[in-house]
């Protein structure tokens, strides 16, 4: 899990955050060990900014991969963060509930599962109806 959460803090320090200032940064394992990594990049229309965990989901999922084992994800304020509603559904979208979110706090990192931070997620089997 370190190495994850190490991953994470080192895609931090690439993050583009002239406005907020809140530098995100976000290492995707997948199910075969590839880690691909990701940073908040902003945009003055806040609508177009990009969240860390997206940009790590879109560069693994453009390079083949579909299925993931965990994800760790780092503020430059370590206070917990935790992806954002839009960038749970994105994952969601690939990774089962018990998938491990792994979220830099203050002290120690803590983990949860993806079905405790979305539950009753909107599924494929719901749109396909």
């Amino acid at each position: 899990m370190s190495d994850l959460l190490e991953r994470a803090r080192e895609a931090r320090e690439n993050a583009y955050a002239p406005y907020s200032e809140y530098a995100v940064g976000a290492a995707l394992r997948t199910a075969d060990g590839t880690v691909y990594t990701g940073c908040n990049i902003e945009n003055a229309n806040y609508s177009n900014s990009l969240h860390a965990e997206e940009v790590a989901l879109g560069s693994a999922v453009r390079d083949g991969h579909r299925e993931f084992d965990r994800l760790a994800v780092s503020s430059a304020a370590e206070d917990g963060v935790t992806p954002c509603g839009m960038c749970r559904q994105s994952l969601a979208e690939f990774c089962a509930e018990s998938f491990v979110v792994v979220c830099e706090g203050a002290d120690d990192p803590v983990e949860y599962e993806l079905g405790e931070l979305l539950p009753e997620t909107i599924t494929r089997e719901m749109v396909e109806r």
